[in-house]
């Protein structure tokens, strides 16, 4: 229970790996705002948090809406009462090839994965620096590095990353930490709908043998959450089981 008595926001944590570190932070201790754009799934995250003996909160809402940035908070101080943890997970792709890149799609997956993690990362700066203390962590991508057809996602994450690195800079001396995490092929809803082939095509290249999973990730994001994580700041992190893209 290293998160007891902790406050955490997680965006995007309706499903997938958002609601695997949703659902593994509860488990530690942490009471969670569950926040999605699917407000079903968001319902479910928590009724599940509550049913494990965990207390959590349902949001819906876009983080590329400042409103609703605005209102997550809310939402978490009425609820709670603080803020300690904010985990940016909230991310879209729409990938094809940059030739064929519309404006549309690169306007739309910079504006939620960039965009929308500054909007979070700058109100939890304001909040955590009054109270002198907080973990900021970002969900970046091993595509950061760059990634055939994912023009635009890339950039976005590459983004994450150097927002990351700056947020670091700024805020330590107040006691708040700021990381990135790049998960590889992790196993979830979305993944497992790719045809077989190229899930064993994407297997093959992880010398740990198998898909990751959303506990993986998630019990990184517990420790860098936890007061045992105090001193490591600014690092981007890979949970990937070894994978080279």
């Amino acid at each position: 229970m290293r998160l007891e008595g902790k406050v955490a926001i997680v965006t995007g944590a309706g499903r997938g790996l958002g609601k695997g570190i949703a659902l593994k932070m509860a488990k530690e201790g942490a009471k969670v705002i569950v926040s999605d754009v699917i407000s079903d799934n968001a319902d479910e995250c928590v009724k599940e948090i509550k049913e494990a003996g965990g207390e959590a909160v349902a949001f819906t809402g876009n983080i590329a809406k400042l409103e609703d940035v605005n209102a997550v908070f809310e939402t978490a101080i009425n609820s709670f009462g603080r803020i300690d943890i904010v985990v940016n997970n909230a991310g879209i792709n729409r990938d094809t090839m940059l030739h064929k890149m519309t404006d549309e799609q690169w306007d739309t997956v910079i504006g939620v994965n960039l965009t929308g993690t500054f909007y979070m990362t700058r109100e939890a700066a304001k909040r955590m620096r009054e109270q002198e203390s907080g973990r900021i962590i970002n969900i970046a991508s091993m595509s950061w590095l760059g990634n055939v057809g994912q023009a635009n996602y890339a950039a976005s994450k590459a983004g994450v990353v150097g927002l990351t690195k700056t947020a670091t800079r700024e805020l330590a001396k107040k006691g708040i930490t700021c990381n990135a995490i790049c998960p590889g092929f992790i196993e979830t809803d979305m993944t497992r709908s790719v045809p077989e082939k190229v899930w064993d095509i994407m297997v093959s290249k992880i010398p740990a043998g198998r898909a990751g999973s959303p506990e993986d990730v998630g019990n990184l994001i517990a420790f860098l959450a936890s007061d045992e994580a105090s001193y490591i700041n600014g690092q981007v992190i890979e949970v990937s089981g070894g994978m080279i893209l």
